[in-house]
């Protein structure tokens, strides 16, 4: 078990706070930053690396360190066997192109449909119909060409596991709504994309703290990268009201909502995307 030794005031500079950690086979530095929230983070480097933001994470690390609840919590680089395989999975689903060929795919998308709407019938995969629901044209196959397969899936989820919030949002209930309102598929495509390059999930190498938090949630729950979409959903439809935005803003709100995310899921108390302050406004 590693043990961290915290040095005297006199060894403090630039505002950080040095602390040495040994084990039987190395000894390594960490240097604390205070964050956003007085979360206190601990980045593991060489003596012979140089140490910026926590971005640094990448550069090969074995574990990182966070405060919790008034106490350090290590959270390893090195998955346990369930992380590795819930987090392969979801590689795998990330990594599946719609194609409006496969049955499945057809049948997920006709789900949908009828999540969506349970008295009305669909006349076709492709239809105007589909333009009701904010995709672009008439068939709704090319608007996923940007996050594939599992952005259907995390719409599907949404219908289905929240429909009051779902509901709201693709009527535009609630307050003082734009002239040109964002479509609401088309958004959640390009959210499903957001939270993709917010994980970071297909890289190599860890190279953010939000990854290794979403990491350690996802071994809480095999869903909870879905979960996190039906948040950033309703935090993204929130600060739309916000802001008084309108469709060529959507961008902009989008940065945002990433930003929201990300300090919410660095929070001290957040252990599970259930624990999130934003996860209240579902229902």
């Amino acid at each position: 078990m590693h043990q961290i030794r915290f040095v005297n005031s006199s060894e403090r500079l630039g505002g950080e706070i040095k602390a040495r950690i040994s084990c039987s086979c190395l000894i390594k530095y960490y240097s604390f930053e205070r964050g956003e929230h007085d979360t206190d983070w601990v980045s593991y480097k060489d003596d012979s690396s140089t140490c910026g933001s926590p971005r640094w994470i990448g550069r090969g690390l074995s574990c990182v360190c966070m405060k919790r609840k008034g106490i350090y919590e290590r959270i390893c680089v090195n998955l346990s066997p369930l992380q590795e395989e819930r987090l392969q999975r979801l590689k795998h689903r990330m990594n599946i192109y719609f194609d409006p060929t496969r049955r499945d795919h057809q049948e997920a998308l006709r789900a949908l449909w009828y999540a969506t709407y349970p008295d009305q019938e669909l006349h076709g995969l492709i239809s105007d119909q589909w333009k009701e629901m904010g995709w672009q044209g008439r068939d709704p196959s090319t608007d996923f060409r940007g996050a594939g397969f599992i952005s259907l899936e995390n719409l599907l989820f949404f219908a289905k596991t929240f429909s009051t919030s779902f509901q709201r949002l693709l009527n535009k209930q609630g307050g003082k709504r734009a002239t040109w309102e964002y479509p609401f598929a088309v958004a959640g495509v390009n959210i499903t994309f957001m939270i993709m390059q917010m994980l970071d999930l297909q890289s190599t190498k860890p190279r953010t703290f939000v990854r290794a938090v979403f990491i350690q949630m996802l071994s809480e729950d095999e869903w909870a990268f879905d979960l996190l979409y039906c948040v950033a959903f309703v935090v993204m439809d929130k600060q739309w009201l916000e802001k008084n935005a309108s469709y060529m803003e959507f961008n902009e709100v989008l940065r945002s909502t990433r930003a929201q995310l990300e300090r919410e899921l660095l929070l001290d108390d957040v252990m599970r995307i259930e624990d999130m302050p934003s996860y209240s406004l579902l229902c």
